[in-house]
């Protein structure tokens, strides 16, 4: 086993889960509810930056962004509809995360129609494949493009949360809703403005992974919805820090498991590493025990 080929696929790899993962921590810390819809959204992210490219022409660097802000409107429209008519009516968070399942069966139902089952790719061309020479591992440049815009991306969610006002806002919120409601923080406004950001996390996510394997269908978000939720389960609920680090370590197991052999058991060993940490410690590596939310 080449170690560092290893570690080099999982630092990539594990960019892509954090940032994946992210949207989950940041609703969850201000709602106080996981939003399974995630995945789907993050499914059309992926699709709306390979319609800017296929039909639009758009290169992919244009795309990106343009996914973003598609992701982060149908994630807003996901609040309004699945979540906003629920909590106005006072109802349990469990109603609202029931909610979300359904929103992405029909968000996942929808893309097919659209966008059809089979496997649809970034046009040949349009991302470098090659591995980069000279170098004692293999690495190609979408790889390392993938490395820089994830970590960019978080921090300048980092630096969004804890410098500016949105962020204090949003902090506010998370820490006690009605207390921040009565200091005069338009409590509804930091609910869009929290999944717009998820959303738009998501997007990008879906484009980087749609150019990291180049196969998208519209049920590309099962299997990283799950990791999704180990890694904030790892990391702790709504911590985002942790989210950070909690991806990277679901890498790390899952493309070592792979080099080892075990490729058939990549997903099993994962999720044992979710029954362990909910066994051993059920507030994750970075969370706090006083979190009681569902």
């Amino acid at each position: 086993m080449n170690v560092t080929q290893q570690l080099v696929n999982a630092i990539w790899l594990g960019s892509v889960y954090s940032l994946f993962a992210l949207g989950y921590a940041l609703v969850f810390s201000v709602l106080g509810v996981l939003n399974l819809a995630h995945s789907a959204v993050f499914m059309w992210g992926a699709f709306i930056g390979l319609i800017s490219v296929i039909q639009f022409g758009l290169p992919v660097w244009m795309a990106l962004p343009v996914a973003m802000v598609g992701a982060g409107v149908i994630a807003v429209l996901l609040e309004r509809v699945a979540f906003a008519p629920l909590r106005a009516r006072g109802a349990p968070r469990i109603s609202q995360l029931i909610s979300s399942i359904g929103a992405s069966i029909f968000l996942v139902s929808l893309a097919q129609l659209v966008f059809g089952t089979q496997p649809q790719r970034f046009p040949f061309g349009s991302i470098p494949t090659d591995a980069i020479e000279g170098l004692p591992f293999r690495v190609t440049p979408i790889q390392i493009i993938i490395l820089v815009i994830a970590v960019v991306l978080m921090a300048l969610l980092n630096l969004m949360v804890q410098r500016t006002r949105l962020g204090q806002r949003m902090r506010a919120v998370a820490f006690n809703q009605r207390t921040a409601g009565l200091l005069g923080i338009n409590v509804g406004g930091i609910y869009l403005s929290t999944f717009f950001l998820a959303g738009a996390l998501a997007g990008a996510a879906g484009v980087l992974y749609g150019l990291a394997f180049n196969s998208m269908t519209p049920f590309i978000g099962d299997a990283i919805a799950l990791k999704g939720l180990t890694v904030i389960v790892l990391g702790g609920l709504g911590n985002i820090q942790g989210a950070l680090v909690g991806g990277f370590v679901v890498a790390g197991l899952e493309v070592f498991s792979i080099a080892a052999g075990g490729s058939n058991y990549r997903d099993a060993i994962v999720f044992t590493l979710l029954f362990l940490i909910l066994l051993v410690r059920p507030q994750g590596l970075l969370g706090r025990k006083e979190i009681t939310r569902a």
